[in-house]
């Protein structure tokens, strides 16, 4: 199976929409994705990752199902150096870094700034969603890895299409490859219109483990003349 994360265009957020470059973007990305044989889309409710999602989605004569849990991941705290209703994967290294059970998979959810908010039940709240959806497919979690050998389902080679948001999809790929979340927010930048790619792979029968063959792509903004955007990011993005 494969999961493809798509974050939203260059955005507007004051309206929830795309800037020109953003809508840009998304034009570039139609054309990559229309490449693509998937077998299904599934959407944020956010304006931002609709508008971007709409242009691939015309061009492919495709829907797409708007899923709840794809919104970008809300789960505001009180950061001591940031103050009331931080976003919880938005930490100077400064601060977090001198926490050591913030690079536990587990242990970050129960420190004293994620406990100010409700960044654990929402965790665990969209993993067991994607975990959900991956059923459907024909992938049962079992601890760190998922069983296909606990269904019928004969479409565990389908190809989904998740456009969504930078930080979900760290914390979902956090869920899926076992990592602490707050680790990939911190290092990794999934530029808008990035591509990230996880694979499944089964190298003994019946379990199945996720691991990621890109991240944060930008092949279709680079073939097209188009620069990367930097929102997101806090230094100038490579553009080769």
């Amino acid at each position: 199976m494969r999961i493809i994360f798509v974050r939203h265009g260059d955005p507007d957020y004051a309206n929830d929409t795309l800037t020109e470059k953003g809508w840009r973007e998304a034009a570039l990305l139609a054309e990559r994705v229309s490449g693509w044989d998937v077998t299904d889309f599934y959407v944020s409710p956010l304006g931002r990752a609709q508008d971007t999602a709409s242009l691939s989605l015309k061009k492919m004569g495709r829907s797409a199902e708007t899923m709840e849990w794809l919104r970008e991941f809300h789960g505001p705290v009180k950061d001591p150096l940031r103050g009331d209703n931080a976003h919880p994967w938005d930490f100077y290294p400064e601060y977090w870094t001198k926490i050591p059970a913030m690079y536990d998979k587990d242990g970050f959810l129960d420190t004293d700034v994620m406990k100010s908010g409700n960044v654990k039940e929402e965790y665990l709240r969209i993993g067991k969603c994607l975990d959900g959806l991956l059923e459907k497919y024909g992938y049962v979690r079992e601890g760190g890895i998922y069983r296909t050998d606990r269904t019928q389902k004969t479409d565990r080679d389908a190809t989904i299409v998740l456009f969504c948001h930078m930080g979900v999809t760290l914390f979902l790929c956090g869920h899926l490859l076992g990592i602490s979340p707050v680790v990939l927010t911190s290092g990794f930048f999934l530029a808008p219109t990035s591509v990230t790619v996880l694979g499944s792979e089964e190298r003994e029968p019946g379990a199945s483990y996720f691991r990621c063959q890109m991240a944060g792509d930008t092949g279709h903004l680079r073939a097209g003349g188009e620069p990367v955007s930097y929102m997101g990011y806090f230094t100038e993005p490579f553009q080769g």
